[in-house]
């Protein structure tokens, strides 16, 4: 059957599954979950647990006061349980962790990575961390040490960067990539020593985090308050490229848009190729003729029966609105489409 769940920041549960298999006429609405910690919930997500299990993640709470709740669903009666008896993550009533992940590597591990937030303002994310589990119930750190849970800012073990508060991380950084010998790598960026936007990757090397700064901007963002906020730069995820080298996309909204050819041992750039982009150039088009829309896209996060194939779902929408009501006249709803394409070979 199929799940779906969305349309929630801060909201209660929004959940539907089909009562047919594959039939998508047959959706009906409902009313919980596990009826539990249910009233507030943001960042949903589906994925495949170690065992094939659908495994349910969403966040408690809010920014600067929210836990991490995993659910597994139970096919026999379909009904939903915890797969945690405790929340992954435990802001304590003071913060909230904002994860990426759980992202299954090479090593058939799930990574995540996250960052502490103190308010609902975005300038106070801090502490890039980082932790790992077979199974997503046994975590453990970077150096295989098991963690208990809730992990919470006094956690040990789990710190890969303890960036202070206003030292320009964000929520979305340390996205999770891997080299040719399976090793973690987290992508972000931060302020150098002169308080100017920097990115950078840091690896697990032996028995510690190596961090290497790949970019050398004159640049400065300075984001802060709460909402949805306009990205003026963004760092993609490290991916084994040509010729044994790593590859790191980025947006800058002063050095537009890129491809960084990392030296694998060292982590430091050693060329740069225009970013492109897996879809044809012609799907940026925006169809729509309602002033300020622009395309959306979002890749599977799968494996299907074609593994030179991947799925991309494909809308138009307006910019991000600091999570504000609009002025003016909303536009029709756009088109919700699903294109199948040849996977990108580097």
């Amino acid at each position: 059957c199929i799940h779906l769940s969305g349309n929630m920041h801060c909201n209660a549960l929004t959940y539907s599954a089909t009562t047919r298999p594959r039939d998508i006429s047959s959706f009906e609405q409902l009313e919980k979950m596990t009826g539990q910690s249910e009233e507030s919930c943001t960042y949903p997500c589906f994925l495949k647990g170690a065992g094939g299990d659908l495994i349910f993640p969403y966040r408690d709470g809010s920014s600067g006061c929210g836990n991490e709740i995993f659910n597994v669903y139970d096919l026999e009666s379909k009904t939903w349980r915890r797969l945690l008896d405790q929340p992954l993550t435990d802001g304590q009533n003071r913060m909230n962790a904002y994860i990426i992940g759980p992202v299954r590597g090479p090593d058939r591990c799930f990574h995540i990575s996250w960052v502490w937030r103190d308010t609902f303002d975005c300038s106070t994310n801090h502490d890039l961390s980082y932790g790992r589990s077979r199974d997503l119930v046994h975590w453990e750190t970077a150096m295989g040490e098991a963690l208990g849970l809730p992990m919470t800012v006094e956690t040990n073990g789990v710190a890969v960067d303890p960036v202070p508060a206003a030292g320009g991380l964000l929520n979305g950084c340390g996205k999770l990539g891997f080299d040719a010998q399976k090793r973690p790598i987290l992508a972000y960026h931060k302020f150098d020593d002169r308080g100017l936007t920097q990115a950078y990757c840091a690896r697990l090397e032996g028995d510690g985090w190596k961090i290497c700064q790949v970019s050398d901007w004159n640049y400065r963002w300075h984001f802060s308050g709460g909402g949805s906020i306009v990205r003026e730069i963004d760092i993609g995820q490290v991916v084994p490229g040509r010729d044994g080298h790593l590859e790191l996309s980025y947006d800058h909204k002063e050095h537009g848009s890129g491809t960084w050819r990392l030296d694998e041992h060292t982590l430091r750039p050693i060329a740069t190729t225009e970013k492109t982009m897996p879809w044809p150039e012609e799907l940026e088009q925006v169809e729509s003729d309602f002033p300020g829309m622009e395309v959306r896209w979002v890749g599977d996060s799968g494996e299907g029966d074609d593994p030179e194939a991947k799925y991309f779902l494909r809308w138009e929408t307006l910019p991000p609105n600091r999570d504000g009501s609009r002025e003016k006249t909303i536009p029709k709803p756009s088109m919700l489409r699903v294109y199948k394409l040849a996977r990108a070979t580097t």
